[in-house]
């Protein structure tokens, strides 16, 4: 124990150096992923393209050399960048022995009866030995640079809770721990070890894959950028998956991250009122919030994703349904403006789903969708940062931890969270009243996490802290003025594991009563409030599960938090509403919260064009019901000095304008149909595309000035030329 307490407490210094490193502008506003080589149905003209795997996509392998696939990106004006996983892949080499000679497939992950985890044929999820690190080194990494690369994307580091069974990680257990390997289902300590190892084996494994890459990168004159595409802590510990997370802010080698949050994720159930069910824009908020709070004090670059569709084979209407909620979601972070458009194209656009829930037929993606959806991903391009907040109160925030990961499997004996309800419980009972809550990770202490918080909600029902340095900061942060509120029994049996707040000399029962200790607050304090310093901490001896898993449990806790934080706003109230709206630029966003504090639906007026809808009718009222989001050009944002695309199902270039015309060339996969509203200072006499006379006198709104245009998408692009 002694050395993983080293472990920890190194990666809380290294985030002290991590935390001033700034990622340059490398021209990459938007991007996506694709194993395959450039085809012209899947052009969705992103700024890059993440070309995945040397061996391709283990579910799509095209059949091209990784080296042909960069070369047919780079042809069609593309900055290109490798993608592969850390955890899973095409590398049947390495385990079938081609590479070194030896078979490796004892190196999976493996459960209790035995069984290897796959991700796919001959592709076992990985203990990532010191042998297979030098294989992926030295037969994908530098390969990739060879052949031109200058960003690695190694994504999902990810070992599941269920797995720990395998020769190969009872090695790396005794190797860590230095003792013998203990069985994870016959304890909770047994458990809470066995994740931690997990946990440290993929940070160890992105240390010495990116650092070789930044090294070799240098040799050869050049900078190798490396990033970490990752799932959301929630949804980790959702899942029972155990990564990195957090601590990868540690890593100098680190340049950024792909927050991978999607429909699939994000339309993982959760309870709320007592009721189980789907909840994919609260869900979506909260994931990619807890991204952006793992990240933000490193300065580092964030790319949001989303999909339009998900793994899963559903029906066109439910993705597009819930493609909205989720898209809408991420918008509403405005420090975030970096995209990865989406994944797998060749399976969005060339893929067949069924047209309708209950319905055996298939289609290719309807043409409203593809242009609805082109729409969507090239306002990306012109998406602002801004520092506009989402409206309402401001300042309640939910502390995490990684340590979320290292419960939630298995089950033991007194200790139930499902569907990690400890942490729900002090999200969804705030959100779902329209009060932008956001999270705050106990690893990012030291850098200003809470400098906007006003009233901290946090449990060590579902998470533990790893280290007593996160407790120096949070009494400091108390002392100073801040309001805690503290929800937990402390009763659950991962109090008790062997950790820093019972070794070396500490006796504490539990963990909460070493903060409790530095506040001067007695251990195992009872419910009801105190004082430390300017601070005050409120202690609920309540698990926060029981607050969204009884029907109206969490009545009191909202009570309690809006008394405090009328005492920490200095006399301002939550404001309790059922919708969350935000202006960015010429964008508005709003979603509307079902299961709120009331049904109304929100009315939004002005003058808007309508980004839901593909066809972009300008609207000067519009509605958007409960469960609904919305997202709008604002015309009264606009800045009117040119002419100028608002909207498009393509993207344009090489534009052109004089007094009296305006030109540009627009380009978009084949088979998909573009739709587009030009602002004119004039109403055009003319309107061509490719040279073709196609002016249309009622395609011409007088209020908004613009003109909706409607053309054929083609990846060599189209001419279009206005003249009044």
């Amino acid at each position: 124990m002694r050395t993983h307490h080293i472990i920890a407490a190194s990666v809380l210094c290294l985030a002290g150096c991590a935390s001033k490193a700034q990622l340059a502008d490398d021209g990459v506003k938007t991007t996506f992923q694709t194993g395959s080589a450039w085809r012209p149905s899947i052009d969705n003209r992103a700024d890059a393209v993440m070309v995945y795997g040397v061996g391709g996509n283990p579910s799509d392998p095209s059949g091209h050399s990784v080296e042909d696939r960069i070369r047919s990106w780079k042809e069609r004006g593309y900055i290109t960048h490798f993608m592969t996983g850390i955890a899973w892949g095409e590398y049947q080499d390495y385990f079938t022995g081609a590479w070194d000679g030896r078979a490796h497939f004892d190196e999976g992950q493996v459960q209790q009866n035995g069984d290897t985890i796959w991700h796919g044929r001959l592709v076992p999820y990985i203990v990532p030995s010191e042998n297979y690190l030098k294989y992926i080194k030295e037969c994908h990494v530098r390969r990739v640079i060879d052949a031109g690369i200058d960003a690695i994307f190694m994504e999902e580091p990810e070992f599941w809770m269920r797995a720990g069974y395998s020769q190969a990680f009872r090695k790396e257990w005794e190797k860590f721990y230095g003792f013998a390997w203990r069985p994870q289902h016959e304890s909770p300590e047994n458990t809470w070890l066995s994740h931690k190892l997990k946990y440290h084996l993929y940070y160890n494994a992105l240390k010495e894959v990116f650092t070789y890459a930044k090294a070799y990168g240098k040799s050869l004159g050049r900078d190798i950028k490396c990033y970490v595409p990752t799932h959301s802590l929630i949804n980790y510990s959702q899942w029972a998956i155990v990564s990195p997370e957090a601590s990868l802010a540690s890593l100098d080698c680190v340049d950024g991250y792909i927050a991978q949050v999607w429909t699939g994720t994000s339309r993982t159930n959760n309870y709320y009122n007592g009721r189980l069910r789907e909840r994919v824009f609260e869900t979506a908020w909260l994931e990619y919030g807890s991204m952006e709070s793992m990240t933000a004090p490193t300065g580092r670059k964030m790319f949001f994703l989303t999909d339009p569709i998900e793994d899963q084979p559903r029906d066109w209407d439910d993705f597009k349904r819930n493609y909205q909620a989720t898209f809408a979601a991420q918008l509403m972070y405005p420090n975030i403006a970096n995209y990865e458009v989406m994944p797998w194209p060749e399976r969005v656009y060339d893929g067949m789903y069924r047209i309708h829930a209950g319905s055996e037929e298939k289609s290719y993606i309807p043409r409203s969708f593809s242009t609805q959806m082109q729409v969507m991903i090239n306002s990306l391009n012109k998406m602002p940062l801004s520092d506009n907040k989402v409206s309402g109160t401001e300042g309640i925030t939910v502390m995490m931890a990684n340590s979320l990961m290292f419960q939630q499997y298995p089950s033991h004996a007194g200790y139930k969270d499902p569907q990690l309800s400890n942490f729900y419980g002090l999200a969804l009972p705030f959100l779902k009243r329209g009060i932008p809550v956001r999270t705050a990770h106990l690893e990012n202490l030291a850098h200003g996490a809470l400098d906007d918080t006003k009233v901290l909600l946090m449990s060590y029902s579902s998470m533990k802290p790893m280290s007593p340095e996160a407790h120096e900061h949070l009494a400091a942060w108390v002392r100073k003025g801040g309001t805690l509120v503290y929800c937990s029994r402390d009763t659950d049996p991962f109090q008790n594991v062997m950790e820093w707040w019972n070794q070396n000399g500490n006796r504490y029962a539990a963990p909460a009563d070493h903060l409790f200790s530095l506040m001067q607050i007695p251990q195992q304090a009872k419910a009801g409030s105190y004082r430390y310093g300017k601070g005050t901490v409120q202690i609920i001896r309540q698990d926060p599960k029981e607050f969204v898993m009884d029907k109206g449990g969490d009545k009191e806790l909202v009570s309690v938090v809006e008394n405090l934080y009328g005492q920490a706003g200095r006399g301002e109230s939550l404001q309790l509403k059922n919708y969350l709206s935000l202006q960015r630029g010429m964008f508005r966003l709003v979603a509307v919260l079902d299961e709120g504090v009331s049904d109304e639906p929100f009315r939004l007026e002005g003058t808007f064009i309508d980004l839901f809808h593909p066809e972009l009718p300008v609207c000067r009222t519009r509605e958007i019901r409960p469960g609904e989001q919305g997202y709008f050009i604002d015309m009264d944002q606009v800045r009117k000095n040119r002419p100028q695309v608002l909207a498009s199902g393509s993207r344009e270039s090489d534009e052109a304008a004089t007094r009296h015309s305006y030109a540009y060339t627009a380009k978009g996969p084949e088979r998909t149909t573009a739709v587009s509203r030009v602002w004119l200072p004039s109403q055009p006499v003319s309107v061509k595309v490719n040279g073709r006379e196609v002016m249309d006198t009622t395609a011409w709104d007088a209020h908004s000035q613009t003109y909706l245009l409607k053309y054929e998408n083609d990846p060599d692009g189209v001419r279009v030329e206005f003249v009044w």
